[in-house]
């Protein structure tokens, strides 16, 4: 196969290489960014392309959005994410629409080099190929999306005065109720978000988190 490898560490980029080589693969291009690897696949047409999420400029999330370019540019190159982290936003978005030629891999998981090879060739052949952790939090993320859907607009409005910090008596007067509705309002945003009474968890916090996580 025809293979593009991006991967800002040197070294694990180099040991790629090395081994897709030693496996018969041609390695077309091997970069370190994404836009380096954006030209690389214009330029080369691979079979397939290896890609790290977080690469420069800020290591945050490049990898996993030029993933979502070369699909849009690209259809018939494969695309296999490598990675350590698991971005559910960009990760979600890439398995949304065609998921043939799909694969996303957690690092740290790949407990076998056969594995990984045999996960490679069949993503390239157009197999869908995922982690199950990276099955799980997607599936997760989803969860609560679809929660923060169930609340009503008044629900969403006094969601949205909480996580700018403001108190039960502040929102009430910020939105013309008594503080009555307002705690049942709260109390409403908590069982539909599935946050019961716990000892450990502060839930007006996880309330915001998970709204502001949306």
């Amino acid at each position: 196969m025809r293979v593009v490898v991006a991967e800002d560490s040197a070294l694990l980029r180099d040991g790629l290489v090395h081994l897709l080589q030693r496996r018969g693969h041609d390695v077309v291009a091997a970069v370190a960014d994404a836009d380096a690897l954006l030209a690389a696949v214009a330029a080369h047409r691979p079979d397939i392309a290896v890609v790290d999420v977080r690469m420069p400029p800020t290591h945050t999330d490049e990898g996993l959005r030029a993933a979502l370019t070369l699909r849009q540019d690209h259809p018939d190159v494969a695309v296999l994410v490598l990675s350590q982290y698991i971005e559910t936003r960009y990760a979600t978005q890439l398995l949304s629409g065609r998921c043939e030629g799909i694969g996303y891999l957690l690092k740290d998981r790949v407990a076998d080099v056969g594995d990984f090879l045999d996960a490679l060739t069949r993503v390239a052949g157009g197999a869908t190929v995922l982690d199950p952790e990276v099955v799980s939090q997607i599936l997760g993320a989803s969860r609560r999306v679809f929660a923060l859907e169930t609340l009503t607009a008044r629900e969403r409005q006094v969601l949205g005065l909480m996580a700018e910090g403001r108190s039960n008596s502040a929102i009430a007067g910020a939105l013309a109720v008594s503080p009555a509705s307002v705690e049942k309002y709260v109390t409403s945003i908590f069982v539909k978000l599935g946050l019961p009474p716990s000892d450990s968890d502060h839930r007006r916090v996880l309330a915001v988190l998970r709204y502001l996580d949306s």
